[in-house]
């Protein structure tokens, strides 16, 4: 099935999902509403990670998040992840470079099968080639599950949306970065912010901290552009420690 899909994107004129222009997946009009990563406002203080997105989520940014992730649009999953490198150098505070470790968050193991795979992970090996040959080294890191028992989120409060993920996100020991480096947990939305606070307190039992969480599009707003590392953002986080991004 997913073969006989990837033939088809090659063989069919392509065309914007965001507009009716044709040449690309995702033209250029519909590519700049997504920017530098803002902050997502109300965000880091429950999920214990500063939140930053790159669009709202609306317009011609929901509609490539939508096909990518629903309508199984894999020839989304270059641009969305060029986009993603294209960021990367704006959570850097100047630091020592030692290099990202990006983390995809989890889906349901049922929903990842139907979709040919985790499609956050998807799109972040193609952000990964791209950072690096930008300059920005960084590596994927994929070690996070969905245990059994977690339902669609979709019409669900936020309570009811932490309560669903609550102990359930697992890590996988062979996919962990190592001990002490800048890490990025990476989602396609941010809502509640109830799968990117599992999965930081799941990383943080494993002895990981999370420098921050990347999602291409905020469903619930964007706050001003920052670099993700200013030392105010960080002390925000109460109880949260700290160390310098790279």
């Amino acid at each position: 099935m997913n073969a006989l899909r990837d033939l088809n994107d090659l063989m069919l004129p392509m065309s914007c999902v965001g507009c009716p222009a044709e040449g690309s997946s995702l033209c250029p009009d519909c590519r700049s509403e997504f920017g530098l990563p803002a902050v997502v406002p109300g965000l880091a203080e429950v999920v214990g990670a500063p939140c930053h997105a790159l669009a709202r989520y609306r317009g011609a940014a929901r509609e490539a998040v939508v096909s990518y992730k629903e309508r199984g649009d894999r020839a989304l999953a270059r641009p969305l992840g060029e986009l993603m490198a294209a960021a990367l150098p704006s959570l850097s505070d100047g630091g020592t470079a030692d290099g990202w470790w990006l983390v995809p968050a989890p889906s349901r193991p049922a929903v990842s099968r139907r979709r040919g795979g985790n499609h956050v992970e998807r799109l972040l090996r193609f952000a990964a080639r791209a950072a690096a040959e930008r300059g920005t080294p960084c590596a994927l890191a994929p070690c996070l599950v969905l245990a059994a028992g977690a339902e669609e989120s979709v019409g669900l409060d936020d309570a009811s949306r932490a309560a669903n993920l609550a102990d359930r996100v697992r890590v996988r020991g062979a996919g962990l970065p190592p001990p002490g480096t800048p890490v990025i947990l990476v989602d396609d939305v941010l809502t509640s912010g109830a799968t990117a606070g599992a999965s930081i307190r799941a990383l943080r039992m494993a002895g990981l901290e999370v420098d921050a969480v990347l999602a291409l599009t905020s469903a619930r707003g964007l706050g001003a552009a920052s670099a993700v590392g200013r030392a105010a953002d960080r002390r925000s986080v109460v109880g949260h420690p700290t160390r310098p991004i790279v």
